[in-house]
């Protein structure tokens, strides 16, 4: 069930892979030096909006490019990871970057990195960068990969607003489990002087936010509760996370875009955004006909702050609801499933896509007994499928892994357009 690029873009990111080291190395030195070969094009790019945090972050920059482009404006975006193609990073005036082009300017890229030690994320955002900068837009959405003081993406000298999503626990591995930390870590793409923009933080993290922010100059502005009675009924996505997401994109573009993004516009790109794999409700398609008479939807929240908002939802809706899950061996398994004791009736465990670290389905169907859920572990994702649907549940959720989303998504015929 695991989804492939086109063989020559395959073989194209594939060049790469002999290059970089193991281990993510939080530094900016790679990067930059690539960077500096490829004669800077991060100074050639439109007005940034840079996006951090540690969940929410995709679905802000879809309400973000979805005002925005309601406003007029072309837009360019960089998100990660994909989830059935890897053009699905860099969108380009609006369209999905093309097999063609990503390929020279993956090739220009490797030309550039002379053998030098890069990541894949590292080289692949040099690349993106450098296609931003050769294609006119009115702004770009960056989006952090991880973290956000060292990552590749904050090579940019200055952004036009920097906007933080709700701070919390993930990538245990490389930034720890210190909250203060970890905000920090994400605080550090406030620029001097740009004005920055926060969700609703937990005390540690806003205090280390705001620290930053008047280290920096930095204009701070907090979302407030007057920032969610502006948003229209009906938002494309569900669930009060998602308002959340709206509500912080629409005050950045209102600080960013002033007269240029209208009241109209953000209304229409709070009801027209879509992010796909967030609280997705699958159309007719195989992975949908192996629900039974189950509705099938689909979520890659992979943490416990994830989790929490989509339990939250799950308590919500009508019916009772059961989980088909797989999830990478790193993550907070027992974190993760806590929130749904009372939101799920039942869990049915599963191999995760092929090709990373996963956790066993045993394990982790051993981890939601521990947080007093039932957990049957199954040897694929169809078995599981299976006894999800005849358990007699009204809704399948298949949760836990972007990886796994991508594989259903392309399963079902719903590749992200």
């Amino acid at each position: 069930m695991t989804a492939r690029p086109s063989a020559t873009l395959a073989a194209a990111l594939k060049r790469f892979e002999s290059l970089y080291p193991e281990t993510i190395e939080l530094s900016l030195g790679r990067i930059a030096d690539v960077l500096e070969t490829l004669g800077r094009p991060q100074d050639r790019l439109p007005p940034v909006i840079h996006v951090a945090g540690t969940n929410g972050k995709g679905s802000t920059c879809a309400f973000l490019r979805a005002m925005a482009e309601a406003a007029g404006l072309r837009v360019h975006v960089f998100t990660s990871p994909h989830l059935v193609r890897f053009n699905e990073r860099i969108r380009l005036a609006g369209k999905l970057v093309e097999d063609g082009p990503l390929i020279e300017w993956l090739e220009r890229t490797h030309d550039a990195l002379e053998g030098r030690p890069i990541t894949h994320f590292e080289a692949t955002t040099a690349a993106a960068l450098l296609a931003f900068s050769e294609v006119p837009a009115d702004l770009l959405i960056l989006e952090v990969g991880l973290g956000g003081r060292f990552d590749a993406t904050n090579v940019i000298d200055t952004s036009a607003l920097c906007v933080i999503t709700p701070v919390d626990q993930d990538h245990k591995q490389f930034l720890g489990t210190d909250l203060g930390k970890i905000a920090w870590e994400k605080a550090g793409i406030i620029k001097p002087g740009v004005p920055v923009v926060t969700a609703r933080q937990a005390d540690v993290a806003a205090h280390v936010i705001a620290e930053e922010a008047l280290s920096k100059s930095a204009p701070l502005h907090h979302l407030t509760s007057e920032d969610y009675t502006r948003l229209p009924e009906g938002l494309s996505l569900k669930g009060e996370h998602q308002s959340a997401n709206a509500a912080l994109a629409a005050r950045a573009l209102r600080i960013w875009g002033g007269a240029r993004v209208s009241e109209d516009a953000i209304f229409t790109g709070a009801r027209d955004a879509n992010w796909p794999a967030r609280m997705q409700k699958l159309a007719p398609g195989p992975v949908a006909a192996m629900g039974g008479g189950a509705e099938v939807w689909l979520d890659g929240g992979h943490n416990p702050h994830a989790a929490r908002a989509i339990a939250t939802l799950l308590q919500a809706m009508e019916g009772n609801t059961v989980l088909v899950t797989a999830m990478m061996a790193s993550k907070d398994h027992a974190g993760y499933f806590k929130p749904f004791n009372g939101a799920a009736a039942h869990v049915f465990t599963c191999p995760n896509a092929e090709g990373h670290a996963n956790a066993s389905p045993d394990n982790l169907a051993e981890a939601a007994r521990s947080c007093g859920l039932d957990a049957t572990p199954s040897e694929s994702f169809e078995a599981a499928m299976a006894k999800a649907a005849a358990s007699g549940a009204a809704r399948i959720l298949i949760s836990g892994s972007l990886y796994l989303a991508g594989d259903v998504l392309s399963a079902n015929g719903e590749a992200p357009v």
